[in-house]
């Protein structure tokens, strides 16, 4: 059996490995694999594989032990680097701009939230954030997302979480955008519907582009509906609340509830080189089982004639006979990171043992936690991964680097497991704006 302290060391190492990879240059920077030639990378500074997802690592670091000088430096470059752009920025995303810039600051414990906060409302328009980076067409001039993780629900939650801590500005931000992203909704047979762009602005686009749904947490209406709810029960309006469960009954008829678990499809309607289902928090039960824990944040008390704890149940007994971690067959389970692998689906399976106390859910994150020791490559007192894509002639990626699919967020799942193997289901979960309401 794996001990607390060899996942303890597993995940000193590989983030010894990931402090190698910093770089200076105006501040810190890190490369998003290595190798790597040339300069910084244009997202720099963002959570999902910049400098910024680091600050989550020594978030969980100061849970264990003390910064080193070197994590210090690096803490207060960070901090620097987030500070300078947070007026001319015009990057909102909870991915790589203003939301993921008010997710940092708070994990580094220093100020800078305000501003960001009236940055995010500086850039708002009637009817929400432009998005220059959307093809036109098929897409219209102008065209607004809806998703958590780079549209409108992100920059709510963001808005949530800065409100949460006390931020002047963040309360009316987050009203305003929870009034755009209502009047996104649209209504079906079962309840209310959030596309990840909204069909108006996809008039002239081809059906399988224009109806194209992506219904899990990242960039569907999973992630949407679970930040209504919590809106709803921090902003103390019982309208998002009653949408959110809306779209929780619409979402339920979308998926596959057989074996006493709850699936959806990764794209509606299927797509050929794509998986019919995946298992991982950007588009799997992973990341979907954190709506049923808004829901009952927001004091829900059923949908579809379920609880949502027996949804969140659903989604997680789904996860956990699914095969996970295993490699099944090509493509299958080919990532070990947060966003789309072993690590997110760990650090889920750790908030629900200590929410509910339920063991299976704590063997799983240990089965996780072996499997992360298995695939490991570990040179002296260095560690990194090596995720796979079946389809190159060699199928081994060079190890990434960053929080959402790289070393670093790995090692703080190893870290954060061996810690509470260590001091056990109460010692305090690193609470983030994206998962605040799934821990104890």
């Amino acid at each position: 059996m794996t001990t607390a302290q060899t996942y303890a060391d597993l995940g000193e190492a590989a983030w010894r490995w990931v402090l190698d990879q910093v770089r200076w240059d105006d501040g810190p920077w890190i490369p998003e694999s290595v190798p790597h030639e040339g300069g910084p990378p244009a997202d720099r500074d963002g959570m999902h594989s910049g400098t910024g997802g680091l600050a989550h690592v020594l978030a969980e670091v100061r849970k264990t032990r003390p910064w080193s000088d070197e994590e210090v430096a690096l803490a207060a470059g960070i901090a620097t680097r987030i500070r300078a752009n947070l007026a001319t920025t015009t990057t909102y995303s909870y991915f790589d701009g203003l939301v993921s810039d008010l997710g940092v600051l708070s994990a580094l414990r220093v100020d800078g939230a305000e501003q960001a906060i009236a940055r995010l409302a500086d850039l708002a328009t009637d009817d929400g954030w432009d998005q220059p980076w959307i093809a036109e067409p098929p897409y219209d001039p102008h065209t607004r997302i809806s998703d958590v993780t780079l549209g409108t629900a992100g920059n709510l939650l963001g808005a949530l979480w800065a409100h949460r801590h006390g931020t002047p500005g963040a309360a009316g931000l987050a009203h305003r955008a929870a009034d755009i992203l209502l009047a996104e909704g649209e209504p079906t047979e079962a309840g209310t519907n959030w596309y990840f762009v909204p069909r108006r602005f996809a008039v002239d686009a081809p059906p399988e582009r224009r109806d194209r749904q992506m219904p899990n947490w990242s960039h569907g209406l999973a992630g949407i509906a679970a930040t209504l709810a919590v809106a709803g029960r921090e902003l103390g309006r019982p309208d998002l609340v009653e949408a959110a469960r809306s779209g929780a009954e619409h979402l339920v008829t979308l998926g596959d509830t057989g074996d006493d678990g709850f699936v959806l499809p990764h794209v509606i309607p299927d797509q050929a080189d794509m998986d019919h289902v995946t298992y991982t928090w950007c588009h799997g039960p992973t990341g979907t089982s954190l709506l049923f824990t808004a829901l009952e944040h927001a004091g829900v008390e059923e949908v579809a004639g379920e609880t949502p704890a027996q949804w969140q149940r659903r989604c997680l007994h789904s996860v956990r006979t699914s095969g996970v971690p295993e490699r099944l067959h090509p493509g299958f389970w080919d990532n070990d990171g947060r966003c789309c692998g072993t690590a997110g689906v760990g650090d889920v399976f750790l908030d629900a043992w200590q929410r509910r106390g339920v063991e299976d859910d704590l063997a799983f994150a240990v089965v996780l936690g072996d499997a992360l020791v298995e695939r490991a490559i570990v040179e002296g007192d260095r560690a990194c991964w090596r995720f796979t894509e079946h389809r190159n002639e060699e199928p081994l990626l060079p190890p990434g680097v960053g929080w959402m699919q790289g070393v670093a967020g790995i090692a703080a799942y190893l870290l954060r497991l061996a810690r509470v193997l260590r001091e056990g289901r109460t010692t305090p979960a690193v609470t983030r704006l994206d998962t605040w309401w799934n821990v104890p």
